[in-house]
């Protein structure tokens, strides 16, 4: 009986040898495939990557990349994928965790997107191990749907938050040279804009009669109601109920938009008339001239006010005072 006895550990030893070797030639078979990137799979590989047992976390994302599919989200999302697993295999992590990323297409995977009734794509499936220090007890992979686009580091985040607590390697973006030298470039181009300009475009920009006259409009427009338009969305004119047009509306919180165009316009007359007649007819040197541009621009503004006064009193009725002619 002993020779049997011999025989029978000896079994039990290499059959223990052999259920736990496959665990681990999977994971070092499929880490070696990805430290190019994730590993490409169909539905025999998938089979056998998320199999139990396994001593490590299997992150597979199932897309259709194919144009035919419409899936923009999978072509747009491809390279972050493969920015995830770089990150990861180059970075430090905790000792003993062990992450396989992997890419299901839905040309080599049909039968494993009908076996979890996939009917969108991309999906992430992220499968934690059945045995080792990780081990879970649930071995139902933990799924996360595209709902709209989405960037790697929110996905990486996701897979992250998954994983047992402990310094984990970060999501290492690679350095986008094209865009530093076109930066320069454009930061030399404006550079060398600018000096040749210089001597043109400064007379202009530090002319204060044009800032002053920008300056002018903002206020004209600002303080004939142009916000008010914008945030409430006011109509531009209404009818009077009787076949025509209203083009004030009644009462201090309501107007229309053509009322303030003319109420600006009415502010426009009021402006340039009193800078005329406060800065230009002094300059007049023709005596009789400037007499008669100070009884023209008095009149205009005395005009001008009257019709701003009309305006005010549309607007609201009870308002006493007036100026004539209006």
């Amino acid at each position: 009986m002993k020779p049997w006895s011999t025989l029978f550990v000896l079994f039990s030893v290499f059959s223990g040898v052999f259920a736990a070797k496959p665990s681990v030639d999977k994971f070092q078979k499929y880490h070696a495939l990805s430290r190019s990137g994730p590993v490409d799979l169909d539905s025999a590989s998938f089979g056998e990557l998320t199999t139990a047992p396994r001593d490590y976390y299997a992150a597979v994302i199932l897309t259709a990349m194919d144009a035919h599919y419409g899936c923009l989200m999978c072509r747009e999302f491809d390279a972050e994928w493969d920015l995830i697993s770089r990150s990861w295999n180059k970075g430090s992590k905790l000792d003993g965790l062990k992450v396989v990323f992997g890419t299901l297409d839905f040309d080599h995977g049909k039968a494993v997107f009908q076996k979890y009734m996939l009917q969108t794509a991309p999906v992430i499936l992220l499968f934690p191990p059945t045995v080792g220090p990780f081990a879970k007890i649930e071995a139902e992979p933990e799924r996360l749907d595209f709902t709209g686009p989405m960037s790697g580091d929110q996905l990486y985040a996701w897979i992250t938050r998954h994983l047992p607590d402990g310094p984990k390697p970060p999501l290492v973006r690679p350095v986008n040279y094209m865009r530093i030298v076109s930066g320069i470039t454009i930061l030399m181009g404006a550079v060398t804009l600018f000096t040749v300009l210089s001597p043109y475009v400064l007379p202009i920009i530090q002319n204060r009669n044009l800032w002053a006259a920008v300056s002018l409009i903002a206020i004209l427009l600002f303080t004939s109601g142009q916000m008010f338009n914008h945030i409430r969305k006011v109509p531009y004119v209404a009818g009077d109920g009787q076949g025509g047009i209203s083009y004030f509306a009644g009462g201090f919180q309501n107007q229309f938009g053509m009322e303030t165009q003319i109420v600006a316009a009415i502010y426009a007359v009021l402006a340039f008339s009193t800078i005329a007649l406060a800065v230009k007819v002094p300059r007049m040197e023709d005596v009789k001239g400037q007499q008669l541009a100070v009884l023209i621009w008095g009149g205009v503004i005395f005009g001008t006010y009257s019709l701003l006064l009309s305006v005010f009193k549309t607007k609201n009725g009870g308002y006493p005072f007036f100026l004539p002619p209006f």
